[in-house]
């Protein structure tokens, strides 16, 4: 929990908190960190390079010097440690595109139907669901190729966290570009897997399964998880990000599905965005879970312990909750009995 805030200007940070952000989506956009990657550079050069004038430059500079993202010695300018790392197009822990394509272009002029959702009305909605935010072949593509670019580091994290001895078919819902189900292929060589998802997104899946020479060991399957048959006997079903997605009415029946698919003695793997036991916050899985909010109105948000009793509540044994992202995501996992 934060601490009580005492002072206007705390508030008045919290309400030009755009600011920053859409500052740091612009100097993406324009690839400026790329454009400082191999040194220091004034702002007469940097306008040549970015072709923005040198006064537009200047000023978002400033704001991107404010935030800590870039540093000034003299005329010259750098990028900040974390910057360099993680901001310059090409890194190999770049995360650029994350932002600028999922934050920037989707969540961030969804929230406008933030309103509509807490009060209820449909007609008001940034979109009617998940499905219709991913209907349009650019929008999933957008939003895949980005999900793709922040999923693949804890997608790796969590085949390497997980015991999958023994599991040699997983059913992955909801399983976006494949990050997950491409990571857990990597690192279990004996294991295939079966992607569920809506057709765009399948769509855009098949280029990263197939740049991954990976057509032989994950198939894929296009449509709405609620709606389209899963396959069964599966040693494995996985949903990442889905829960905190869908309405809360929907999570009950697709635990049971997820029952139905499983072999006895398979395990259930749950990861997704889960608040503290206390439910004041963390901020980032708070703010992920009120995103929902904008597109429906009735998704649910979850701690660990209320999500492990809704398992629990569908029959699972050996239910578990560890941290994934810390401050962000949490994993429950659980067996369906023998």
């Amino acid at each position: 929990m934060a601490n009580p805030l005492t002072d206007v200007r705390q508030i008045s940070h919290i309400a030009y908190g755009f600011y920053l952000s859409k500052a740091l989506f612009a100097a993406l956009n324009i690839e400026l960190f790329g454009h400082l990657s191999d040194g220091p550079a004034d702002v007469e050069t940097l306008s040549r390079r970015t072709g923005v004038t040198k006064n537009s430059l200047q000023t978002l500079i400033s704001v991107l010097l404010s935030a800590g993202l870039l540093s000034q010695d003299g005329a010259e300018l750098s990028n900040s440690p974390a910057a360099q790392r993680y901001l310059v197009p090409g890194a190999p822990a770049y995360f650029g595109d994350y932002y600028r394509f999922q934050i920037d272009r989707q969540i961030y002029p969804m929230m406008t139907g933030l309103d509509a959702g807490l009060a209820g009305d449909e007609d008001g909605l940034a979109h009617n669901s998940m499905s219709g935010w991913l209907s349009e072949a650019e929008d999933a593509d957008d939003f895949s190729r980005a999900q793709h670019a922040g999923s693949m580091g804890p997608a790796m994290m969590m085949a390497n966290a997980l015991d999958l001895s023994g599991v040699e078919c997983l059913l992955d819902v909801a399983g976006g570009t494949g990050a997950y189900s491409l990571a857990f292929c990597t690192r279990h060589t004996d294991l295939s897997a079966t992607i569920i998802d809506f057709p765009s997104v399948i769509k855009v899946a098949e280029r990263f399964v197939g740049e991954a020479g990976m057509d032989g060991r994950i198939a894929l399957i296009g449509g709405d998880a609620l709606e389209t048959t899963w396959p069964g006997d599966q040693d494995a079903v996985l949903m990442s990000y889905l829960l905190s997605a869908v309405g809360g009415g929907d999570i009950t029946p697709l635990l049971r599905q997820a029952w139905r698919a499983l072999k006895p003695g398979g395990k259930l793997i749950l990861h997704d965005f889960m608040l503290e036991d206390d439910r004041a916050g963390p901020a980032a899985a708070a703010g992920f879970f009120l995103a929902y909010l904008a597109v429906r109105t009735d998704p649910v948000s979850f701690t660990a312990p209320e999500l492990s009793g809704w398992v629990e509540a569908a029959g699972f044994t050996d239910v578990r909750a560890a941290v994934m992202i810390p401050e962000i995501t949490k994993m429950v996992t659980a067996t369906k009995p023998i």
